[in-house]
């Protein structure tokens, strides 16, 4: 699956029904975070349960199993992002916040810097990712 460069945010919901219209809520950590603008027009696009969790050949993504309750970490290896620097972590690295609050550190980086990542190393409550394009 192609993803566009475009891509502004990514999160899993449910499509519930409110009286005449079906309704998908955006989390608002996404808008706090100023990804996205609620006063703005978006394209939207669903992915199917079954085809977001296999690589297409029938076997199980390569994610690493845990507990069914337990959230899985909002990126993987070898992905990349775009990211504003929110806080300095106690050793100088940049900390960036995405889905859930989930933590990506990017050695590096200064609070206020908006830059482009790819994901090194995932864990299951913080990521690493390493800047490949500075301020965008």
């Amino acid at each position: 699956m192609e993803i566009s460069e475009k891509l502004l945010c990514l999160f899993s919901t449910e499509v519930s029904a409110e009286e005449d219209r079906y309704v998908i809520e955006v989390p608002r950590q996404e808008v706090e975070t100023g990804d996205i603008d609620p006063d703005e027009v978006y394209r939207v696009a669903l992915i199917s349960r079954d085809e977001a969790d296999t690589d297409g050949e029938g076997s199980s993504s390569t994610q690493p199993e845990t507990a069914p309750s337990e959230p899985q970490p909002p990126v993987d290896v070898g992905e990349t992002r775009y990211v504003e620097i929110e806080d300095i972590g106690k050793q100088g690295d940049g900390i960036a916040r995405v889905e859930r609050g989930y933590v990506i550190i990017v050695p590096g980086a200064d609070v206020g810097e908006r830059v482009k990542i790819e994901v090194t190393e995932v864990k299951s409550n913080f990521a690493v990712g390493e800047i490949i394009e500075d301020t965008f």
